[in-house]
């Protein structure tokens, strides 16, 4: 462990220190299709050493302390601002997400800060019962080798939302990240492991066969996924031989309901950015937007005139600020449900026409109105930037609509008045609800799913928590 970080002036030298030295996979760029660099392919059979590596290293991590280990993760956030410039470049080629905006820059940003909100929550004992005769305890205990799985649409950061709890906890991390976007969370574990002991945190760049063999691994004791509600399912099967802990964060489709005496412009600027952060690629981005008649058509001229401002284009142009879908995958799933939504009659306010000739997946931002509740561009995860705007006649239908589907990550409210936007958001079934904002996440704040959005809960002293093993001591 050292306290100084190597300084990568580009990207470049970034990815020298984590390619492989012959061999691997090329991974392209989504916005051109240019090359970025080569991942290392690992197996299962890399999987095992990484296993046993980070369990004969637990012990003296979790030894160390609280103070020692807080001290360590301040330090990795150090490191990350020292090259935050090469890792957001980085991240921007791979992922596709502009510099600019609530981006590139903004994520490793991210990373940096909830390392530092981490390492500064208080885990004291908390005591239960203190009377005479008797006093009880509850301390949380490391568990010994988390396991966390990460998705491709913010690498970086979901990356740090669960290797920071878990080290903090005195957990040791193997970490396998997307197969999309495995340099980014490479290079940023190269970064923070100059700040940790040797062998506590494991990043294995595998496939498929690899994740399912970390997540019923016997040697780990806890899996953190954030990904499908499909894979999510996958995951609970394969860990309950082994009865390990395991957070969820799946999918999301989260509704927002605009009250009837909201101020559409007043709204539309948080409204957009509440749908199409990172490019509508966020788990807890707004999805299906419900809009009393009286304020429908101003709320939709309000969006239109929003997002015609937009730029989208490659990452690392400046001006930009949404990119491409970050996969062909995604393109198509897009491309479908918004062709599906034309074919029933929806109608199209701005987008909905792909440039056949671009280079890169790039789909532009879509606004859709006057579509039914039913229609797959609502009731399905579009997980891009095509936002469905649907009309309601009274609060009691917009309740309902929202509270249709079976999952429950977040919503929101939009209202002048907080008071009425709180009666609404009470009755919501989702694990955040915002009122006038939408996905705007807080490390000192749990968040977590209801429904098949998952369970656990993650950020804060609350999410620490779920990273250890609680031990009542009576006496």
């Amino acid at each position: 462990m050292t306290t100084e970080a190597t300084i990568f002036a580009t990207d470049a030298e970034l990815l020298s220190a984590i390619e492989p030295t012959t061999g691997g996979r090329t991974i392209n760029d989504p916005a051109t299709g240019e090359p970025v660099g080569r991942a290392p392919e690992h197996t299962v059979p890399d999987l095992e050493v990484a296993v046993a590596a980070a369990r004969a290293a637990q012990p003296a991590w979790a030894a160390l302390g609280h103070g020692a280990r807080s001290a360590a993760l301040n330090n990795a956030a150090d490191a990350i601002e020292a090259n935050a410039e090469a890792l957001a470049v980085l991240l921007s080629r791979e992922q596709g997400k502009p510099l600019n905006g609530p981006n590139a820059r903004f994520e490793v940003g991210a990373c940096a800060a909830w390392l530092r909100a981490t390492a500064g929550f208080g885990l004291e004992p908390e005591v239960l019962v203190d009377e005479e005769g008797g006093r009880a305890e509850i301390h949380y205990r490391p568990l010994g080798v988390v396991g966390a799985i990460g998705p491709w649409n913010w690498p970086m950061m979901i990356s740090v939302w669960q290797l920071a709890p878990a080290l903090r906890m005195g957990n040791t991390v193997v970490l396998k990240p997307s197969e999309y976007t495995p340099l980014s969370v490479l290079a940023l574990a190269h970064i923070i492991n100059s700040a940790l002991p040797q062998d506590v945190l494991h990043v294995v760049s595998g496939g498929r066969d690899v994740g399912e063999a970390l997540s019923s691994h016997p040697s780990i004791d806890k899996i953190m996924f954030t990904g499908s509600t499909a894979t999510g399912k996958a995951i609970i099967r394969s860990s309950a031989d082994t009865v390990k802990r395991v957070t969820l964060e799946l999918g999301g489709n989260d509704a927002g309901i605009v009250l009837p005496d909201a101020d559409p412009k007043a709204l539309a600027m948080d409204l957009f950015w509440g749908a199409f952060i990172n490019t509508g690629q966020t788990c807890a981005a707004l999805k299906r937007l419900y809009v009393h008649e009286d304020i429908y058509d101003s709320v939709c001229e309000a969006l239109v005139e929003v997002a015609g401002q937009m730029p989208m284009g490659v990452g690392l142009d400046e001006n930009n600020v949404l990119g491409p879908l970050q996969n062909k995958a995604q393109f198509d799933i897009v491309s479908e449900l918004v062709r599906q939504a034309k074919d029933a009659g929806a109608r199209i306010l701005l987008g909905g026409n792909p440039d056949a000739g671009q280079p890169g997946f790039f789909y532009p931002t879509t606004l859709v109105a006057d579509i039914d509740n039913d229609n797959p561009l609502v009731a399905q995860e579009q997980f891009g930037p095509a936002l469905p705007i649907i009309k309601y006649s009274s609060v009691e239908d917009a309740i309902e609509m929202a509270n249709g589907l079976e999952v429950g990550l977040g919503a929101s409210v939009w209202s002048s008045s907080t008071d009425a936007a709180r009666e609404v958001a009470a009755r919501i079934q989702a694990g955040t609800v915002w009122i006038n904002k939408h996905g705007a996440v807080d490390p000192r704040v749990p968040f977590g799913g209801a429904k098949q959005s998952g369970y656990g809960l993650e950020f804060g002293t609350e999410g620490l928590k779920h990273l250890g093993q609680p031990q009542v001591i009576s006496y």
